[in-house]
C-alpha cells in the first residue's frame, strides 16, 4: 500500500515494476552522445508524415508500439495510458493513440508530463486501482517552434540561453506485483514555483527553482541525504538552468553537484552542436530516461535514481499578456531492488 510521507512524498510499499520502455528520436539526436541508446532513429524528422504535428504523434505511436513489443505485450493487456505532449490540447497524443483502444488520461505538465505520467501511474498502480499503465510523450522542434516562438522561416536569432526542442518520445510501461527491475520506491509531487521569470528563452532560469524545492521537500521528507542516489537526473534545465539548480541546492545546505546530471545536457554535444543551453522538451528527458537512465538501473550500472523532470507551464497567450512563467517540477525515484528499506 501506497502511504504518504511528509509534506509531498509517496512511499510505494509494493514497489511497482518498470517492464519495459522504448526510445525513438530523430536526426539532431542522431548526432549527439546518446544516439546508440535509441530503439528507433529516424532521419526525417517528418517520420513520413505530411505535418510537424502528424510527425510527434506518429512517435507517441511508434514509442508506444516499441515498448509493448519489447514487453510481450498487447495493447490489449495494458489497463490504462497516461500520455501528454507541449501542442495544444496535448494533440500530439490524442493523436497518436487515438486507435490503440486503451482507457486514456490525457496528461499535461508541460516538459514535467514523464515524471507526472509515471507518478501518477504508480499511485494507480499501488493503490490496486489497474495492473498495467503506459506512459508516454514526445516533442518535436519543428511543431515546438511553430507554436511556442516563430515559423522555422522567420530564421530568428536565438540568444544563448535558449535550448533546442528535441524530436523525440518515450514511452515506459509499468505494472504492479513484477519483480522486473527497475522498480518505483517513492513520488514527490511538485509544488508550482513563480520568481517572476518572463523571459522564454530562459526556460532553465524559469524552472530550476521547481526543481530545487521538489528536490529538497524529497530529501525533507524522507530524511535522506544527495549522497545516497548514484544519480539526481533533471529534466531539461540545460547549462544554464542546471548551474542554477546546484547554487539554489547550495544555499538550501543540499550538495548534489557530484551526482547532479541533466537529460538536456547529456542528449547533445553541447560544444558541437548549436543548442545553445542544451535540449528541452517532453521528449527531451523521456527519450533520455527510456533509452539511457532505466536500462542502466536494469543492468546494475545504477543502483539508485532520482528522475526530476521540469516543466515551465506558460503558453503563447500568457507570455504576449507579460505574465511570469511558473516552473513545476515532479521527482519519481527509482532502484534496482524493491526491499522494503527507502534506500
Amino acid at each position: 500500500m501506497v502511504y504518504k510521507k511528509g509534506f509531498s512524498t509517496y512511499i510505494m510499499g509494493d514497489c511497482p515494476s518498470v517492464l519495459s520502455y522504448a526510445s525513438v528520436a530523430s536526426k539532431k539526436e542522431s548526432q549527439g552522445p546518446l544516439a546508440k541508446y535509441f530503439d528507433i532513429l529516424c532521419e526525417d524528422t517528418t517520420f513520413g508524415e505530411q505535418t510537424w504535428e502528424k510527425a510527434e504523434s506518429r512517435m507517441q505511436k511508434d514509442a508506444a508500439n516499441k515498448a509493448l513489443e519489447k514487453a510481450k505485450l498487447s495493447q490489449k493487456d495494458i489497463d490504462l495510458v497516461l500520455a501528454g505532449d507541449l501542442l495544444n490540447q496535448c494533440t500530439g497524443s490524442t493523436f497518436g493513440l487515438r486507435d490503440f483502444g486503451i482507457p486514456y488520461l490525457g496528461i499535461y505538465g508541460a516538459c514535467s508530463t514523464m515524471a507526472e505520467s509515471i507518478a501518477v501511474s504508480s499511485l494507480l498502480l499501488e493503490g490496486g486501482v489497474i495492473k498495467k499503465a503506459l506512459a508516454v510523450t514526445s516533442s518535436h522542434f519543428c511543431s515546438a517552434e511553430r507554436q511556442y516562438r516563430f515559423p522555422l522561416e522567420y530564421g530568428g536569432v536565438r540568444p544563448p540561453s535558449s535550448q533546442w526542442t528535441v524530436t523525440g518520445a518515450g514511452a515506459v510501461i509499468l505494472a504492479a506485483n513484477n519483480q522486473v527491475s527497475p522498480f518505483v520506491k517513492a513520488v514527490t509531487i511538485g509544488t508550482i514555483e513563480d520568481l517572476g521569470v518572463k523571459d522564454a528563452n530562459n526556460m532553465g532560469a524559469a524552472m530550476a527553482p521547481a526543481a530545487a524545492k521538489t528536490l529538497c521537500n524529497f530529501f525533507h521528507d524522507t530524511m535522506t541525504s544527495p549522497s545516497a542516489y548514484d544519480m539526481i537526473i533533471t529534466g531539461d534545465l540545460g547549462v544554464i538552468g542546471s548551474k542554477l539548480l546546484n547554487e539554489l541546492m547550495e544555499r538550501e545546505g543540499y550538495s548534489i553537484i557530484n551526482n547532479h546530471a541533466d537529460c538536456g545536457v547529456l542528449i547533445y554535444d553541447i560544444e558541437k552542436q548549436d543548442v545553445h543551453s542544451g535540449g528541452s522538451g517532453c521528449g527531451c528527458c523521456a527519450s533520455v530516461l527510456s533509452s539511457y537512465i532505466l536500462p542502466a538501473i536494469r543492468k546494475g550500472k545504477l543502483k539508485n535514481v532520482l528522475f526530476v523532470a521540469t516543466g515551465a507551464l506558460l503558453s503563447t497567450t500568457s507570455i504576449q499578456q507579460g505574465e511570469a512563467i511558473p516552473g513545476i517540477a515532479h521527482l519519481v525515484y527509482f532502484s534496482g531492488n524493491d526491499n522494503k528499506e527507502l534506500i
